[in-house]
């Protein structure tokens, strides 16, 4: 038999073989190349129109809008709204509504008040019926407690685990009371003051822990404000009646003072708005001197606003927005009879009377102004930029502006 032997082959590169190979190469890497540039072409392209489209939205200035929803109201003039938690806020003298914004209602209490007034922190709220003797807390699921205070009620002030300090005045004497969440007294004790000294108003801290008292006095023949604070925690135990520090402002009246984060608190004066700063022993950082009258004053935690008439006619006016830094972010000329003018919960600026609304952007851009048929009683902001409420006199309406 023939021996027969496997035979071992090779391939041969050839030159032209070699050449057809680095020719298929380049042409690979051209084609991906042009796919690479038709990419990002296409990518630049898609950001351009992006962006374009967000300069368009964000500086047009809508003047209609298209109605999503429309639900009846049959509340009273007196009805006031509020916006708290993500939803709404509806209360008068018979009592308080929670809603979400399809006015489906997630709890109610009743009670009666002659002057309820409100006041709001993050996911808890309390309504308190001034110089009268009846408190609620609420938070989003509902009632926690109530408080029946024994002197007349001046102010509130809720911290946002529920903790509320209540100014109270009996016989010209004024009283601290603070209670927790479920209504239940942890500390109350008279304000020191003079004479002729009278506490204007209260702010407590987000975390329970200091108190600001603004207190008006005219013993000197003048007016001046003393801004007091009170820290409850193992700082302030070492201090007489746990003041931590007072800061007084000659010829200055301070009818307003806030906190608007746990080391942040803002007064506001007749001539000066104070910006202090501190954890523990709050501090002044900055006085902003007002050189001519303020029509009104308006605020968040980030920003806050005042208006001053321009004097050109009675509805001309300029706002400035400044940051809580003491920084000024924006100046803004408006002519328009005003009721109203608030931070909206996106800190678009509202503007509003009777019948009629203008909204400003902190860029100062006009983005929405129009007159309706019924009376206009508030205004929310919604989860996209062009989505609103409007609570107008016998409805609700949810729109989208166009």
């Amino acid at each position: 038999m023939a021996d027969i032997r496997k035979q071992k082959f090779y391939t041969v590169e050839t030159s032209a073989a070699k050449a057809n190979a680095g020719e298929l190469e380049r042409k690979i890497r051209i084609h991906r190349k042009k796919i690479a540039a038709s990419i990002a072409a296409a990518a630049i392209t898609i950001t351009v129109i992006v962006i374009t489209a967000g300069l368009y939205y964000n500086f047009k200035e809508y003047q209609s809008f298209e109605i999503r929803s429309q639900i009846e109201r049959n509340d009273s003039k007196a009805t006031k709204y509020e916006s708290f938690a993500g939803n709404i806020l509806r209360y008068n003298n018979d009592g308080a509504f929670y809603l979400d914004t399809s006015d489906n209602p997630i709890w109610n209490q009743a009670f009666e008040m002659q002057e309820p007034v409100v006041d709001i922190h993050k996911n808890y709220m309390a309504v308190a019926d001034l110089y009268g003797n009846q408190i609620y807390i609420m938070d989003n699921t509902g009632t926690q407690g109530s408080i029946k205070t024994t002197k007349p009620i001046e102010a509130i002030s809720i911290a946002s685990q529920g903790t509320i300090a209540v100014l109270a005045q009996q016989d010209g004497v004024s009283y601290l009371e603070l209670y927790n969440k479920n209504g239940e007294n942890l500390a109350s004790g008279q304000i020191r003051v003079t004479n002729s000294g009278y506490p204007l108003d209260i702010a407590l801290s987000e975390d329970a822990t200091k108190l600001a008292v603004s207190i008006l006095d005219i013993s000197k023949g003048t007016a001046q404000t003393t801004v007091s604070f009170y820290n409850f925690s193992s700082v302030g135990q070492n201090e007489i009646d746990n003041m931590v520090g007072s800061y007084t402002y000659a010829d200055t009246v301070v009818p307003e003072v806030a906190f608007t984060s746990n080391s942040r608190l803002i007064a506001f004066g007749d001539n000066k708005v104070i910006l202090f700063e501190g954890m523990q022993k709050p501090e002044e950082k900055l006085a902003i001197e007002l050189e001519k009258e303020v029509k009104s004053i308006f605020y968040d935690n980030d920003y806050f606003g005042l208006v001053y008439s321009k004097g050109d006619s009675a509805d001309s006016h300029q706002i400035q927005v400044y940051s809580m830094d003491g920084e000024l972010h924006l100046e803004q000329d408006f002519t328009m009879p005003y009721q109203k003018i608030e931070f909206l919960d996106n800190h678009e600026i509202c503007i509003r009377d009777e019948f009629q609304c203008t909204i400003y952007t902190l860029r100062g851009v006009k983005k929405f102004t129009y007159k309706f048929d019924n009376a206009l009683y508030k205004i929310f902001s919604g989860k996209t930029g062009r989505r609103y409420t409007f609570i107008l006199d016998g409805v609700m309406e949810q729109v989208k502006l166009k």
